[in-house]
Formats: C-alpha cells, sequence, structure tokens
C-alpha cells in the first residue's frame, strides 16, 4: 500500500475547483430566485408608495490593481394593504432617487419583504438573467473540465515521472524506472 500522503495533492487540487463550482452554482441560485421574485412582484398587481429612507453604496474590489465596483442601494419603507409596515433594501437602484423620495414599490401578500421599488421590465429582466446564466454556465464548464483534467491525471502532469517510493528507479536495473531494461545486444 503506498503513502497515504500521496493523496493529499490531488485532493488539494480537486477543492478548488470544486469550491469555485459551488460558488458559481450559489450565484446563478441567487440570479435566478431574485428575477423569480422580480416577476412575482410585479405579477401581483400589489403596489404601495413607498419613502426612501437611506440611500448608501458599498464598494468591492481591490483599489490597488483599479477594479473597484461601487453598488448603490436604498432602503425603503411602506405600509401593505393589509397595514404591516414593510421595509427593504434594495440594491442597484436608480441614482435618481435620494433620501425623502416616494416611489411605487411592487411586492407580492406572502412575501412583501421582497418587494421592488424597480418598474417593471421584465424582458429585460429575462435577458440580463439569461445573460449571466450562460456567462456562469460557461465559467462551470471550464471548471468541470480542468477537474475532470486533474482526476484523469490523478493530480500530476508529469506522466514520465518515476515512482515516488523508488525516486532514483531500480539500483538491480542500473537504471531509471522509465527506461526499459533487456538483455544486452552483442
Amino acid at each position: 500500500m503506498g503513502n497515504p500522503l500521496h493523496v493529499l495533492p490531488l485532493l488539494f487540487s480537486l477543492a478548488i475547483p470544486l469550491a469555485l463550482a459551488a460558488a458559481v452554482v450559489v450565484v446563478a441560485v441567487a440570479a435566478v430566485r431574485r428575477s423569480g421574485d422580480l416577476r412575482q412582484a410585479w405579477r401581483s398587481g400589489l403596489t404601495a408608495p413607498a419613502r426612501c429612507l437611506r440611500a448608501y453604496t458599498t464598494t468591492s474590489g481591490h483599489g490597488s490593481h483599479g477594479r473597484v465596483s461601487t453598488t448603490l442601494h436604498h432602503v425603503y419603507e411602506f405600509t401593505t394593504h393589509d397595514g404591516d409596515v414593510v421595509r427593504f433594501d434594495e440594491r442597484n437602484g436608480p441614482s435618481t432617487t435620494v433620501v425623502g423620495d416616494v416611489v411605487t414599490v411592487y411586492y407580492t401578500a406572502g412575501r412583501p419583504e421582497r418587494a421592488t421599488a424597480r418598474a417593471p421590465r421584465p424582458l429585460r429582466t429575462t435577458a440580463g438573467t439569461a445573460a449571466a446564466l450562460c456567462f456562469l454556465g460557461l465559467v462551470l464548464v471550464g471548471i468541470l473540465a480542468s477537474l475532470t483534467g486533474t482526476v484523469t491525471s490523478g493530480g500530476s502532469h508529469d506522466v514520465d515521472a518515476p515512482d515516488a517510493e523508488q525516486p532514483w528507479g531500480d539500483p538491480a536495473s542500473g537504471g531509471a524506472p522509465w527506461e526499459e531494461s533487456g538483455p544486452e545486444v552483442p
């Protein structure tokens, strides 16, 4: 039986692609869920006036590399037709909405906290979600392709490497394990 530590490089080379693949799947599920929430809110027919209580931005990325992403958020509060007061935070809203503005929100009776202040644009939302899923699908295919390459090669890309337990070959044959030994020809 071989050394169990030989398995560690393979496991490590599998862990990173599997973690990336899981992250891609999570992002895809979130995109589909948000698209569905928007559609349900628009189709419900329930609307209410909502006041913008707060507008703020979040940033992500690394300033040293020049790639910083800024996301605009709005916090809205409205009263449902049942009299419940609901407050929600929405990302990527219009920059023209400022604190104190009153906007129309769309919500569902069962989940008013998933309301949206975005105007109904079902085709644009569908196209955006489809584009995101296509991109994420390509990323996932690339990850899985690299993963199958790692599994089939056993984590090593050096096919002619000597056996780890006999790094210098078989001393009896006098050669490296990848050299063929046989009877000498006179």
